[in-house]
């Protein structure tokens, strides 16, 4: 049977410290949270203070599963302070976790997985990229359909109704609604992405289940929102920490994929929500399966770099192994881009849509398709209680 894996990560970086072997050895990978190509090999496994496996903090509706997060200014403060410049260009891709921490977490669960992406040669402390699995030179197709440098190929400012992986061109609402995560997983840090969505609290964040809790394992910390995030580490509208985090209790219980769903309510900034800082994108669920969509995220492995909004555009199709009751949208974006929104009734002039899906994993032996969870009548309880934190 064909296995999936997170697509907070890019593995092949583990192959660029591990060796060649663990390359293709195993079918499924999540994309969550990934480096980016700039940071020093030396810093590549400086594990922080470890997080404890501590249980659920609290169950709501029977299928949501809670955790307090920074509430306190005490805590808000250590968090933002906790995260340098330094620290955001040297969070690792989340497929390190098992090998960073030796835990019993989610990746170690997944047996034989690998990461999304290319992985970047670290040797002499500098960064090129290597050639990805199923890459043109590998035998296959090359991620992304970007240049090997990391930079997107020209294209004009209109967004393209079908497209595998492109720089987003004009900006609108969900340049602003979208933004990277940063957090710690297990004493090492990584990142993901995120959109803000509509809600009575006007702080929540849709993002992906393993980009707030690792499976079976324990809870991030020092879990923080740049909205807009752009190139050189630019925060045009601040930056978020997290209040409370939620996620489906079958991701809780058992990393099941088809429940990857995250959501994650953030503490007032400045005085102001999250809501009337960036705006808002809307949320549904149980709709119409096969429609076009478009998705958004900061994958970081290459080809890409996590500097820039990047999209990828199509119809969606079911899960072809039936292991999941997700959905796949053609999509070449790599580790970082978990977690990032799919939209519906898209509108690209004014960058608004309906939050469908989400970035969650891709099959190993087929880099071209990246799946969603469907949102069903569980993500839409896990959306009703944590609107109201």
């Amino acid at each position: 049977m064909i296995l999936s894996t997170p697509l907070i990560a890019a593995v092949p970086l583990v192959a660029g410290l591990l060796g060649p072997a663990l390359i293709g050895a195993t079918p499924e990978q999540h994309l969550g949270p990934a480096a980016t190509p700039h940071r020093p090999a030396a810093q590549v496994a400086t594990p922080k203070r470890a997080v404890p496996r501590t249980a659920a903090r609290g169950v709501a509706d029977g299928d949501v599963v809670e955790h307090v997060a920074a509430r306190a200014a005490a805590d808000q403060r250590r968090v933002l302070d906790y995260w340098t410049p330094q620290r955001m260009a040297a969070a690792l891709p989340i497929s390190l976790l098992d090998i960073v921490t030796k835990g019993d977490g989610l990746l170690s669960g997944l047996t034989g997985k690998t990461g999304l992406g290319a992985a970047p040669d670290l040797s002499n402390g500098t960064v090129s990229s290597v050639p990805l699995a199923g890459s043109a030179q590998a035998g296959g197709r090359r991620d992304g359909g970007a240049a090997r440098s990391g930079q997107p190929r020209h294209q004009s400012a209109r967004p393209l109704a079908t497209t595998a992986g492109s720089r987003w061109p004009i900006g609108g609402a969900v340049a602003k609604t979208t933004g990277r995560v940063f957090l710690t997983m297990a004493g090492a840090d990584f990142v993901c992405s995120a959109s803000t969505v509509d809600s009575a609290n006007r702080d929540l964040l849709v993002t992906a289940g393993h980009c707030v809790k690792d499976g079976k394992g324990g809870w991030a910390e020092n879990w923080t929102f740049v909205p807009g995030y752009d190139a050189g580490g630019r925060k045009p509208y601040g930056q978020w920490t997290a209040r409370r985090m939620f996620v489906a209790g079958p991701w809780s219980r058992a990393a099941d994929d088809s429940y990857d769903v995250g959501m994650v309510a953030l503490n007032a900034s400045g005085g102001k929500h999250i809501a009337d800082a960036v705006g808002t994108q809307r949320i549904a669920f149980n709709g119409t399966r096969g429609e076009h969509t478009y998705g958004f995220g900061y994958p970081a492995d290459p080809p890409y770099d996590g500097e820039h909004l990047v999209y990828c555009a199509g119809r969606l199709r079911d899960d072809p192994y039936g292991d999941t009751r997700d959905q796949g949208l053609g999509c070449g974006m790599t580790a970082g881009s978990s977690g990032g929104p799919w939209l519906s009734a898209f509108d690209a002039a004014t960058g608004k849509g309906t939050i469908t899906s989400l970035s969650s994993f891709k099959y190993s032996n087929d880099q071209r398709t990246m799946y969603g969870p469907y949102f069903g009548d569980t993500a839409k309880k896990l959306f009703l209680t944590a609107q109201q934190a």
